[in-house]
């Protein structure tokens, strides 16, 4: 499977089971009966966003990171979101941050994201400080991994204090500037329960820093957990979201009592995704779309390939459907 250029999304067909036949039967023939082998084989249409994982999904499964991307790669996504406590883990029992690039370039997988959390926003300035030298050690290991960016939700501040705007945006700026340095960019994230959680308090630190590199990262679960307003979110420049997590919410229990245990898989739930998706794709999103999931109760009823599977298809068809008038 890892020799050939095959795309994995064109090669998984109607269902996963199906692709494993496919992918070993491309291993063994040659290109005349590849080319005629690929005419039989229903393929799936080809989506303007990338369809990835985030390996909270797995956390449950307690995988080393190496076996997250096969099993991910594997799985058909075309992207993936690595946890920074995942790969320092690795690194710490004796892989090498060049061995792991090389499998996700060998596996082709987008490296969309790398989670980490650190109080860069903190109103202590030592804190602040040890975030900054944190984050440069992070993005350093996230740019050995090929890595672009790294999450950074607000962290050491209880709430949001909106007469220190300015203070926040300086702040971003600081680790905006260092990802200039070392080539990967911060992208200041939004948590439904968390001291940020409304997308326009987002948009306006972004704004403010004046950065030409500044973005956000958005999650369908926590814009709605923070009481955001789905009609206006293609207010923002899609070009500039490189990913978005994707999710789904219950109707009950009500939105003030979801936690992140109650994400659930794309259409499984009462996320308006017919509406807002063609939104992003009108306002030039083109980036990853990466399931990401803390479902106490899939965890226990589910392996790790279950989940996986049910992640990708379910994502595809959510996707798919939304843009049926666009593509």
């Amino acid at each position: 499977m890892t020799q050939n250029k095959v795309s994995r999304r064109k090669a998984i067909g109607t269902g996963l089971m199906a692709s494993v036949a496919a992918l070993s039967g491309y291993a063994f023939k040659t290109d005349k009966d590849n080319h005629s082998l690929k005419k039989t084989i229903p393929l799936k249409k080809k989506l303007p966003f990338r369809i990835s994982l985030n390996t909270s999904t797995l956390l449950h499964y307690k995988l080393d990171v190496d076996v997250q991307i096969d099993m991910v790669a594997d799985a058909g996504f075309d992207g993936i979101e690595l946890w920074m406590s995942d790969i320092k883990s690795y690194l710490k029992n004796g892989g090498s941050s060049k061995h792991l690039k090389e499998k996700l370039e060998t596996r082709q997988l987008t490296l969309e994201n790398i989670i980490g959390f650190s109080k860069w926003c903190s109103d202590d300035p030592n804190e602040r400080k040890k975030a900054i030298d944190q984050l440069r050690e992070e993005m350093i290991i996230t740019s050995e991994l090929g890595g672009k960016f790294i999450a950074a939700p607000v962290q050491g501040i209880a709430s949001l204090d909106r007469n220190k705007y300015d203070d926040y945006a300086q702040r971003f700026d600081a680790i905006l500037k260092l990802g200039d340095e070392t080539g990967v960019t911060p992208i200041i994230e939004i948590w439904g329960t968390g001291a940020l959680h409304k997308v326009s308090d987002c948009a306006h630190i972004a704004i403010s820093t004046g950065h030409p590199k500044a973005t956000m990262l958005f999650d369908f679960y926590h814009v709605y957990r923070g009481g955001n307003h789905w009609p206006t979110f293609d207010c923002l420049n899609g070009k500039k979201l490189p990913v978005i997590h994707m999710n789904d919410y219950p109707a009950s229990p009500s939105r003030e009592l979801l936690n992140d245990s109650h994400r659930i898989f794309p259409g499984d739930g009462i996320c308006p995704f017919d509406e807002v998706i063609p939104k992003l794709y009108d306002a030039g999103f083109r980036g990853g779309l990466s399931v990401e999931l803390f479902n106490k109760e899939y965890w226990a009823t589910m392996d790790a390939a279950t989940i996986l599977k049910n992640s990708y298809e379910k994502t595809y068809q959510v996707v798919e459907h939304a843009l049926s008038n666009r593509v």
